[in-house]
């Protein structure tokens, strides 16, 4: 067996498994918020996430995957031997791929992205020196981190306080989610469908057209929801939403009552004192119905409107992730395969379909066969969630994340869920945040880099002295 065909071997295998662990720890981030809500089970997430994933992958991943190709390091430095930039690029995957798995062991939440940047970061710099790494790029890369995630925020913040003026906090919350959920159905459905054609890979279509498509799918989609909504029965026994002001006018009269009681006589002290127990009593009914999220008949006919949405919304989350992350496994496996092939070094390597279709279906093994230890931790542990809640978080994220990929920007999908789960905890007040979690995300961005670039440099020499 020659050595091209071992190396060949090699870099599909370490691109596949590199696929495998991004699915095992970072879909988690896609599909956890949905679990966490309880609009979707543990195995229907993964079916969703699975199929949805691996078309991300495969018709929009090009992409980010050149990004990570070129972008990162300069190939002309390597040109005098073709072989060191091989060698490279196999050594980021393998040492990504390595601290992945040990992250998704230790249940760290890091990032893919920061661990593949950082390794070949790592190597460009030791390696070829600090002349062959781009800057420029590494800086608007590293300037995405800090946006990404504030986007997120900004836009699922402004998704939940929409929703809470118009739905959660309305007379009839019911009746506001069955006006409001198909105009948010033919949005999503424009926008996702919208990304789709305008980035895809086999763009057939004018700009014009595409947008008469997706144009004439979300408005068949408003009407096909305002149909579906009319169906749902309003609840037959509807609770009510009592005012903080409303409660303390309450208050101040049985303060004021319990003052007549100590001047008052025994015959009219005890009467006082009865209508100040069945005010007492009056006051604890209102606060448990002024209870935003108490378990009233409104709100869990609310809740259930959305899930149907946040379903949708979770789609549009996993694909907009495997259209950005597949880019860590493939565009490492692009270059190195392309040196393997003609010997010499190309600053234009196109993406083969079979590489974005291995990427995508690494994606989908790891998720299904270990992604659910992330996914229950995820969801559970970031924030209390429910669907409308859920729902602003990851449409925020998926607009930001296949914005980012137009751009071909390898964005953190971690840090883009989190940012847009710190907004919706924003508009509900500090206290709803997972500070805790909040800090162990900061510190990962700080341990990935270094840790995947020391890495990759041990792995890189290691396999110089096996093939050399």
């Amino acid at each position: 067996m020659s050595i091209d065909l071992i190396l060949t071997c090699a870099v599909l295998l370490a691109g596949l498994y590199m696929a495998w662990n991004i699915g095992a720890n970072d879909v988690s981030n896609a599909m956890g918020t949905s679990i966490g809500s309880g609009a979707l089970s543990l195995l229907s997430a993964v079916v969703i996430a699975g199929v949805l994933e691996f078309c991300g992958a495969f018709f929009l991943g090009g992409n980010v995957s050149h990004t990570l190709q070129r972008g990162v390091v300069d190939p002309s430095v390597f040109s005098h031997d073709p072989s060191v930039l091989l060698y490279g690029m196999l050594s980021s995957l393998i040492a990504t791929a390595l601290w992945l798995n040990l992250a998704s062991y230790l249940g760290w939440p890091v990032s893919t992205t920061h661990a593949i940047v950082g390794a070949l970061l790592g190597f460009g710099a030791i390696i070829g020196g600090m002349h062959a790494v781009h800057w420029k790029e590494v800086g608007k890369i590293a300037l995405s981190w800090v946006i990404s995630p504030a986007l997120s925020a900004l836009f699922a913040f402004l998704i939940f306080s929409v929703l809470q003026k118009k739905v959660l906090f309305a007379m009839h919350p019911v009746k506001a989610s069955k006006r409001l959920i198909p105009y948010l159905t033919s949005v999503v459905l424009f926008v996702f469908i919208l990304s789709f054609s305008l980035g895809g890979r086999f763009r057939l279509l004018s700009t014009y057209d595409i947008l008469l498509i997706a144009f004439s799918i979300s408005l068949l989609a408003y009407f096909v929801a305002r149909i579906l909504v009319k169906r749902v029965k309003d609840p037959t026994s509807p609770s009510h939403h009592y005012s903080t002001q409303q409660i303390q006018t309450l208050r101040k009269s049985i303060r004021h009552l319990d003052r007549l009681c100590l001047s008052a006589k025994n015959g009219e002290k005890e009467e006082l004192i009865a209508i100040a127990k069945r005010l007492h009593k009056l006051k604890k009914e209102m606060q448990k119905r002024s209870n935003f999220y108490s378990r009233s008949s409104d709100y869990q006919v609310v809740e259930k409107l959305f899930a149907a949405l946040q379903i949708l919304s979770a789609a549009y989350v996993a694909f907009a992730h495997g259209a950005n992350d597949v880019a860590n496994a493939i565009g490492p496996v692009a270059a190195a395969l392309e040196i393997l092939k003609h010997k010499t070094l190309s600053l234009a390597t196109p993406i083969p379909t079979y590489l974005l279709a291995l990427g995508g279906g690494g994606i989908v093994l790891g998720l299904a066969t270990w992604g659910w230890r992330v996914i229950e931790t995820i969801g559970k542990k970031i924030t209390a969630l429910t669907p409308t809640r859920g729902f602003s978080a990851e449409f925020g994220a998926a607009v930001t994340i296949l914005f980012a990929s137009k751009l071909g920007l390898p964005i953190s999908t971690t840090h883009c869920i989190v940012g847009a789960v710190l907004g919706v905890g924003l508009a509900r007040g500090i206290a709803a945040l997972n500070l805790r979690m909040i800090r162990d995300i900061v510190l990962s961005w700080v341990i990935t880099i270094p840790s995947s670039a020391l890495v990759c440099i041990l792995i890189f020499h290691c396999l110089k002295l096996f093939f050399l």
